[in-house]
């Protein structure tokens, strides 16, 4: 470092040696950051809402496991992250934020305490100086990549441009050693699964992450197990005995042999509401033991928690546990065939004449092309596409909103994830509702992604609330949304597109993909309201017969 750069160059220029791709929203407190970046060529992509830069970040790293910079300005610009951030943050998405702050002389009549906002968040936050600049930048990185979760760099907004002078020397934090399984605790989970009939191994993206499949295949094939995944570990285990995704995207075969286990290893799975199908994934008398690198465990269900590596104690059980000549599996032998997990065509149109989204899923998985990153944003029609769709690899689908419950995110998602992997067609998955919500980054759509595909359930509706709250007999007005066609808001914009009336009407999208699939392509898809996604079906039916009762 010289003593010519400003306090942001040394950010920058930390950032630079780490990063490939950055995304942001220029303001006055990242100015002289952004554009030391932008001028020495760095991969910049500019985000047209300040969430939207941060959710760009998060997909980028959901698709490629590289982590990008994300940068925003300080007050309005920090405040209206935060719902991507905190996404970012319950999701467990390394990423480094860059924004700007009040002036080390005191608060402005416009700022506010970010370091506060954010601390309630569960974000760290870093606020560099003149001298620690380097040192905490780096900081920054090194505690991103090894306790995957974002960190904030802050920089003083009249500390941008002030010289930044010598730096402290920064020391590089080697990444953690594996977290070996408590020996004691092996044991008493391999007696466990020496006594059980039917075990069940459900693999997640932190298993994944710590490259667990090979020694889960071995511990399942050891015991006789069934596997499922996460979405994030869908098509990871390299095994014919994988029974899909759990939870609410699952179809019915496979989803009542998940309910008759008596035993589930959970590795590296986050167990929210969609994976355990709002509590009713795991049998009443089963034993749920979860593997995992967090402190506690993440659901009330868990009954058996080991807070280790996922892979290293896959190893240890497999070790420890006796071979099952004649396993579970053995007395499900349809599990292995192509035809298990494959429901029959659905109706195309519901009875308002509306189409219906399950026959929309079923089609749009022959019409897509194979190679495709989907990305799915938050909302009731998020059921449909996992349980019929197929995805190249665990990075080939991801579901952004989710460990927040939050809608509006999957338009600029699909931004980070074209930029992260532009060999692939990206297919978003969005409802109305967060489509309108997000709309300042269909720009941004089209402009950055390279070939995709926009695809929206319409069902004219906050579906959610229709078929949880409308279902009970409350006042469905806010509930609804007057038609909007978003084919024709992407045309506006640049993009093609169609208002899909019909499964007739996909012969407009397989032209486009036929004439190359450039740029970005939106499909409009009027959904009925009266379809019902499975997961929503089930959690509402326990309330809907006790509201019907009183």
């Amino acid at each position: 470092m010289t003593e010519q750069l400003n306090v942001s160059d040394v950010v920058a220029e930390v950032c630079a040696r780490h990063a490939e791709a950055v995304f942001g929203l220029m303001g006055n407190g990242n100015a002289f950051f952004t554009s030391n970046l932008t001028a020495r060529g760095l991969p910049y992509t500019s985000a047209r809402h300040e969430a939207g830069a941060v959710a760009m970040a998060d997909a980028y790293y959901r698709a490629s496991g590289k982590i990008a910079v994300a940068t925003v300005t300080y007050g309005a610009g920090f405040t209206n992250s935060l719902t991507a951030l905190t996404e970012a943050a319950k999701a467990r998405i390394p990423m480094v934020l860059v924004v700007g702050e009040a002036p080390t002389a005191g608060a402005r009549p416009w700022d506010i305490d970010q370091l506060m906002v954010a601390r309630g968040l569960g974000v760290h936050t870093l606020t560099v100086a003149a001298g620690n600049a380097e040192r905490l930048t780096e900081e920054a990185w090194s505690t991103a990549g090894n306790e995957r979760r974002p960190v904030i760099v802050s920089i003083p907004y009249d500390l941008a441009n002030e010289a930044a002078g010598p730096q402290e020397q920064a020391v590089p934090r080697q990444p953690s050693d594996r977290v070996q399984p408590d020996p004691g605790a092996v044991e008493r989970v391999a007696a466990l699964l020496n006594r059980a009939r039917r075990p069940l191994i459900l693999a997640g993206n932190g298993a994944v992450i710590s490259g667990a499949g090979t020694a889960l295949v071995e511990l399942g094939d050891k015991i006789g197990a069934l596997f499922a995944t996460s979405l994030m570990a869908r098509n990871y285990l390299d095994t014919s005995w994988d029974l899909g995704i759990a939870g609410g995207f699952a179809l019915m075969a496979p989803l009542q042999l998940m309910r008759s286990a008596d035993l589930v290893i959970v590795a590296g799975a986050s167990l929210n509401a969609f994976q355990t199908r709002y509590g009713s994934l795991f049998a009443e008398d089963a034993e749920v033991i979860q593997i995992d690198a967090a402190d506690s465990p993440t659901n009330p269900r868990v009954s058996r928690f080991i807070q280790a590596d996922a892979r290293e104690t896959a190893v240890a059980l497999t070790a420890a546990v006796s071979a099952v000549e004649d396993g579970w599996r053995t007395q499900h032998p349809e599990v292995a065939a192509p035809t298990f997990a494959v429901d029959p065509a659905a109706e195309e149109f519901a009875p308002d004449g509306r189409l219906n989204p399950r026959a929309v899923a079923q089609q749009l998985d022959a019409v897509l092309p194979r190679n495709r990153t989907i990305v799915q944003d938050g909302g009731h029609f998020c059921g449909w596409i996992p349980m019929y769709c197929q995805a190249p690899d665990p990075q080939g689908l991801m579901m952004v909103g989710t460990a927040f419950q939050s809608i509006g995110l999957g338009i600029p998602a699909a931004v980070g994830a074209a930029v992260a992997r532009p060999d692939r067609t990206t297919v978003l998955i969005a409802g109305d509702g967060g489509a309108l919500m997000a709309l300042a980054d269909l720009e941004s759509a089209v402009r950055a992604i390279p070939s995709g595909i926009m695809v929206v359930f319409n069902d004219a509706a906050y579906g959610a609330e229709v078929h949880q709250y409308a279902a009970r007999g409350l006042d469905d007005t806010a509930m609804q949304i007057p038609e909007v066609d978003f084919s024709a808001l992407g045309r506006a914009m640049g993009a093609q597109g169609v208002k899909m009336r019909s499964l007739d009407d996909l012969s407009v999208l397989e032209k486009w993909l036929a004439d190359g699939a450039e740029g970005l392509f939106v499909l409009d898809v009027a959904v009925t309201q009266s379809e019902v996604a499975d997961y929503m079906r089930e959690s509402m039916a326990p309330i809907l017969a006790a509201a019907s009762a009183g």
